[in-house]
């Protein structure tokens, strides 16, 4: 069985369900992108090729293996878009939320029945019908749980809104003892620089006391509470020594890795897929 135990985004990792890119299908029409980033790379015929994509993910699996990460990859679904396994689950403590996302994406989760069967039954849990929520959207803190939401009342009219107010309050209730704060993102079908898909596009925690921020993924319109939100924000964007000590990163990370090693490995998994089919 595993025993799960997650606090926050950045404790040492043990054990991860890293997607995969094997069959993942042909690339969408327009109509069947679910955000306006892929649309603008299908319009421009740069949408990622899936040989590339395998090779990036089998890299970072070899990343993961090299530091003794235990990986469980989805069992793979012919002509699927199987790479965001955040999404379509998270855990916080020791317990795994399955998340209710897109229609479209609901084989997501059953590809990774082999890893939620050696989860405790009591400590899987599935949040009401209402509740719409998505992985990347969810981000443990210590004491706090942070979460991307939009409350708007055209929320049934952005595909990119994936997590709703009643997700919010249910984790809430689900972890009485934490603090949830919420946070509205800014939600666009069509324009992706007006659109923070989920919360993890633009704030993500590093090391022990430092996030990297993309300040525009935030919407500041009637969120949980104005005042306070507000107040931190103007607090650290005229704060010289918190803006000193941010982080920039914007830099290319080689991969010490063989492309001969990966290309073989990619073939031996593939060969294993056409087998189990």
């Amino acid at each position: 069985m595993l025993d799960l135990n997650i606090q926050n985004e950045t404790s040492r990792l043990r054990t991860v369900v890293l997607g995969t890119a094997f069959h993942n299908g042909p690339i969408p029409t327009i109509e069947e992108c679910y955000d306006p980033k892929s649309k603008i790379h299908v319009i421009a015929g740069t949408y990622p090729k899936e040989q590339d994509m395998i090779f990036e993910m089998e890299s970072v699996a070899r990343v993961f293996e090299k530091y003794g990460i235990k990986v469980f990859r989805p069992k793979v679904i012919e002509n699927y878009n199987q790479i965001f396994s955040r999404d379509i689950g998270f855990v916080i403590e020791d317990k795994f939320i399955t998340a209710n996302i897109l229609p479209d994406r609901d084989l997501e989760i059953s590809a990774i029945d082999h890893v939620l069967d050696q989860i405790p039954k009591e400590n899987r849990i599935s949040l009401p019908e209402d509740c719409h929520v998505e992985g990347g959207d969810v981000m443990p803190w210590n004491n706090y749980i942070f979460i991307g939401t939009y409350s708007g009342k055209d929320y049934p009219e952005y595909i990119t809104a994936r997590t709703n107010v009643n997700a919010v309050k249910a984790i809430q209730e689900l972890f009485p003892t934490k603090i949830v704060k919420s946070f509205e993102l800014r939600k666009s079908n069509d324009n992706a620089k007006e659109n923070a898909l989920h919360l993890d596009c633009c704030f993500q925690p590093i090391g022990k006391d430092k996030a990297i921020l993309h300040k525009n993924g935030f919407l500041i319109e009637e969120p949980e509470n104005p005042k306070e939100i507000a107040s931190k924000i103007k607090y650290a964007l005229n704060n010289d020594e918190l803006l000193e000590s941010a982080n920039s990163i914007n830099e290319k990370i080689s991969l010490e890795l063989s492309d001969t090693i990966i290309k073989q490995r990619v073939i031996d998994i593939y060969d294993k897929i056409e087998r189990d089919l």
